[in-house]
Order: C-alpha cells, then sequence, then structure tokens
C-alpha cells in the first residue's frame, strides 16, 4: 500500500455513555496515528484506560457539532465518517476513505442519532461473521475503524523493542489533567451560553432540561 502523505485521521466524540470509554479510546487512537481528539459538548472526561496516552493525541473542544463540522471541513478539509450499520453504509474493509477523515462513533446503546448523521458524509460499518452479538462495544469499534484507516494511509509501522511497541517520550503536561483546555475567550462564551440556558430554563431535543448539570449528565453521564 502506497504511503499517502499528509492524511490525518480524527476522532469525534459527542455522546458517549460511558465516561471511561474516552480514555480506552484516546489509546487507541495513539497507536493508530490519530492527529486529534475532538470532544464536543463536556470538556472533562475520564482518562480511565489510556494507560498515559492521553498525552500523546492532541485534544480539542466544540461546543456543538456545527461548530466541530465546520472546524473539520474547513481548516482540515476533512470527510466525516460515521461508523454505523446504517442504508448505503460500506464495509470498512472495503476502505472507502479518500482523503483526510474525522471518525464518528454512536452511543453505546441507540448508536448515531439524527442530528449527527446529518453531518457525516458517508458511512462504514465493520463485518461480523458470528451471532452472539449485535453490536461491538464503542471502544472496540473504534479501533477496528482506526485500524483500517491507518493500512488504507500507509501510516509507518511504530518501531518495536522486544514484545513492545516504542513509547514517545511524554509531552510536557498542558493543563488540568483529563480536561480539554481551551482559549480563554471560548471558556468565556461556554459560561455565558449555559447561565442564559440556565436561566430561560431551555429544552433540548429530547424535551429535557439543557442546565449545565443536565446536559452534561446526558452527554456522558454513566450507564
Amino acid at each position: 500500500m502506497a504511503n499517502r502523505e499528509g492524511i490525518e485521521s480524527f476522532v469525534l466524540v459527542h455522546n458517549i455513555a460511558k465516561r471511561h470509554n474516552i480514555g480506552t479510546m484516546a489509546r487507541s487512537a495513539t497507536a493508530f496515528g490519530v492527529s486529534e481528539f475532538i470532544l464536543v459538548g463536556r470538556r472533562d472526561f475520564n482518562a480511565f484506560g489510556s494507560h498515559g496516552s492521553t498525552s500523546h493525541v492532541k485534544f480539542r473542544h466544540f461546543h456543538s457539532l456545527t461548530e466541530a463540522r465546520t472546524y473539520l471541513k474547513e481548516e482540515k478539509d476533512c470527510d466525516i465518517c460515521g461508523v454505523e450499520i446504517a442504508d448505503g453504509a460500506s464495509p470498512v474493509n472495503q476502505h472507502p476513505f479518500r482523503k483526510n477523515t474525522a471518525f464518528l462513533l454512536g452511543n453505546e446503546g441507540t448508536g448515531l442519532s439524527a442530528k449527527e448523521c446529518e453531518i457525516c458524509d458517508f458511512f462504514v460499518y465493520i463485518p461480523q461473521y458470528g451471532c452472539g452479538t449485535a453490536s461491538l462495544n464503542v471502544t472496540v469499534a473504534a479501533s477496528i475503524v482506526l485500524h483500517h484507516f491507518g493500512v488504507w494511509a500507509g501510516f509507518s509501522e511504530r518501531s518495536r523493542d522486544g514484545n513492545k511497541f516504542v513509547v514517545a517520550e511524554r509531552p510536557a503536561k498542558q493543563g488540568r489533567r483529563n480536561f480539554c483546555a481551551e482559549e480563554a475567550e471560548s471558556v468565556i462564551e461556554e459560561r455565558r451560553i449555559k447561565k442564559e440556558n440556565a436561566s430561560h430554563d431551555f429544552l433540548d431535543e429530547n424535551g429535557t432540561s439543557d442546565s449545565p448539570s443536565n446536559m452534561m449528565d446526558t452527554l456522558f453521564g454513566d450507564s
């Protein structure tokens, strides 16, 4: 497979229910060459399962899917790929990729929402050959899809030392642990929006209160 120089992959996280899955997904992201891990909504995350790998991948935060899509399309020239057993989805082993790609994975129980599907350019699914489960854990699915993309892109294999791959030196710590930092202006804007929503008791698309506490529980609460 020819090396497609300059190709990048991204992971887009919006509605993952179990917070500890973020850390495990970040570990897979570092293993398979992901450039950025993008959080939408809540900025803090659980690094359980990451084994320190969160220091080796860049985290970026956006308040909405629309903002994340604009960044990926306009600044990173990305296709957005939904990982879902959807009509028209291609088997991931057929490598239906064209260029930089951001992978959006669905909630562990309900999959991608209609709002999430709207920002996707195409979909892939992971073929299954056994009869014991209807779907895979989101972290397992992420690992499989990111590995296939790395094969397609021709990413260089990391060197090994004995029975382990060589880990790079840990970068200087940036900001608070388990927290996706932002510029001050963005944080101020987020606080303003939360305060405004709380004062008006806005409802989200599910008809529930969009106050800060309820919104965070919806996006990243344990299930």
